[in-house]
């Protein structure tokens, strides 16, 4: 599985592999110049102050010249390195950031149905920007310390092998340490990521709800969930910072270790005649070197089981399919005159659950205006829900004009339907704005068209800045029925030949629900139209009332054809008549 995310996770440079090769090529350089500046301070040490020669003065010089232009290429590349490789990893983080965006579009309800916003936040947001740092910093740290370290590897073995050989030898030992723990950080690091998801999505449940919060004077409550989830991601990061701790105390004493075998190898050394002073400075130079590598592999392996972990939480995501795709050979949808058929149609959400739908037949005639009634939990909200497949049909079929609406393209499809659900969804900006969602790139003029249609002119002309004026996260600053109003606005501009009303107009007053229901049967009009209807006084025009049961549709009719069996519609009716 590592390998599989490494592969997949390399080829997201492609796009950008020429700034990889110059951010390689400049890493290359840096290390480069650390493993020269000893060999230039052992010409100097070890030869040039050993000569009698006039001109060893300006040969010193020289060498001091040259070093401070390395200085200066050495500079330049780490900027290089630094700002554009971090833009590299940038650019990567934001090409996984919009796929992992347009995945999430494209899962469909039953999904949603399923997951806490707060946790796909986090895979969205805090997993990639680890990646980021990964695919910034990877490369290059392992061109540095694999160059450093092999360079100064080769030239200390030039220099003495018996002693080269002995201060490497704890090599073996300290890799051995170093992928134990390294092993141990990928899996605490695991834990972790999923903790964190888990504050993220708590932090959003309670924000979201925070009027309900307070209403209820329940903040204590929300701060005892908050702190139960904050402390299960305090210890799951307990584990992982122990298992880095010991990673990186073990890397340390290794690296202290060096040292003080080159100190005595290399002064052993020097009184048996094998290595003189100048050798023993340009190899404490060199272990200086050595070290960086392994200060750096440090780092890195934080940086990869950070990263890794992350890009495995990205692909876990994304590798959920999308329960509900196009057919192959689907098509487009152009003209519809609004047929709508049910055969045998049966429906659950989950395969271990009992059937919400079962063994439905219904024929809805183009232009006719049907309404749905039942108790709650019957299925009117799932069945209107299928048509434009939110959902999709367990058994069975659903025909739009002779046509299985799977063997239609999604966009196409809800093109051709207007939605006005219960629950009410206002974007974050202004009226303007949001009433276009029904039709992007739509004039003002007919936007406020929309509006009127609606009923929702008046009162949006009172607002501050009118049609201009920002209506906070979800609408929060209108009431419920301006909010309805806007919903019903953004289908007015949809203009669909196919209506569906999910107890459109519950959160109107009286008279507003009088002049909206105006407004839709003016709509409805030589359109398809289905109305989900909880008050059954404000479907008594409805071409044909349909009502739904546990047993399927129990009876269907005109009000008054229903009044007059005297079935379920009629005592639904007595009741609310009675309330």
């Amino acid at each position: 599985m590592l390998n599989a995310d490494v592969r997949k996770f390399i080829s997201y440079y492609k796009p950008y592999r020429r700034w990889l090769i110059a951010d390689v090529i400049c890493a290359v350089i840096v290390a480069a110049i650390a493993l020269a500046m000893p060999l230039i301070a052992r010409h100097i040490t070890g030869t040039l102050l050993q000569l009698e020669s006039p001109d060893r003065l300006d040969q010193i010089y020289a060498l001091g010249a040259l070093m401070l232009v390395l200085v200066i290429v050495q500079t330049a590349c780490n900027f290089f390195v630094d700002y554009q490789g971090h833009m590299m990893g940038t650019w990567m983080e934001r090409d996984m950031r919009a796929e992992l965006f347009d995945h999430y579009q494209r899962l469909s309800f039953g999904f949603y149905d399923e997951q806490r916003t707060g946790q796909l936040m986090s895979r969205l947001v805090n997993d990639l920007y680890a990646i980021g740092e990964l695919a910034h910093h990877g490369p290059e740290e392992i061109m540095v310390a694999l160059l450093k370290f092999v360079g100064a590897f080769v030239i200390m073995l030039t220099i003495n092998v018996e002693v080269t050989l002995a201060i490497f030898v704890l090599m073996p030992i300290m890799a051995t340490w170093a992928l134990y723990f390294s092993g141990r950080m990928r899996a605490a690091l695991q834990r972790s990521r999923a903790e964190l998801a888990s504050v993220n999505a708590q932090v959003e449940d309670t924000l979201s709800g925070i009027r309900v919060v307070q209403s209820f004077a329940n903040e204590d409550i929300e701060r005892r969930k908050f702190t139960r989830e904050n402390e299960r991601f305090v210890a799951s990061y307990s584990a992982s910072h122990r298992s880095e701790a010991y990673f990186s105390a073990g890397i340390g004493i290794f690296a202290q270790l060096l040292t003080i075998a080159l100190i005595v190898f290399g002064s052993v050394a020097i009184v048996g005649g094998t290595l003189t002073l100048a050798e023993l400075v340009t190899y404490l130079l060199f272990v200086a070197i050595l070290i960086d590598p392994i200060q750096k592999l440090v780092n890195l392996a934080r940086l990869f089981q950070d990263g890794i972990t992350g890009f495995s939480r990205f692909r876990e995501m994304m590798a959920i399919a999308p329960q509900i795709v196009d057919a192959p050979d689907a098509i487009e949808l152009k003209t519809v005159r609004g047929n709508i058929a049910f055969e045998n149609v049966s429906f659950r959400y989950r395969d271990e659950h009992d059937d919400v739908l079962r063994g439905i037949s219904l024929d809805i005639r183009a232009g006719e205006y049907v309404a749905l009634v039942g108790s709650s939990g019957v299925g009117k909200t799932t069945l209107c829900s299928l048509i434009p497949r939110f959902y999709e049909v367990t058994d069975g079929a659903i025909l739009l004009d002779g046509v299985d609406v799977r063997n239609v393209t999604l966009r196409s499809l809800r093109r051709q339907i207007g939605v006005v659900q219960q629950d009410v969804y206002l974007f974050a900006g202004t009226v303007a704005e949001n009433i276009a969602y029904g039709k992007p790139g739509a004039s003002r003029d007919e936007i406020i068209a929309a509006a009127q249609r609606a009923n929702a002119h008046s009162f949006i002309m009172a607002l501050p800045q009118g049609y201009d004026t920002d209506i906070g996260q979800r609408g929060v600053k209108l009431s419920g029925g301006q909010k309805q109003r806007l919903s019903i606005a953004r289908v007015f501009l949809k203009d669909p030949p196919i209506l569906i009303f999910d107890e459109a107009t519950s959160a109107l007053d009286n008279e507003t629900e009088r002049a909206v229901r105006e407004a839709l049967d003016a709509l409805a009009h030589n359109r398809t139209t289905l109305v989900i209807a909880h008050r059954l006084t404000t479907i008594r025009n409805a071409q044909r009332i349909l009502v739904l049961t546990d047993a399927g549709i129990e009876e269907q009719g005109t009000h008054d054809a229903l009044l007059a069996q005297g079935g379920v519609y009629a005592e639904l009716y007595a009741v609310q008549a009675r309330v």
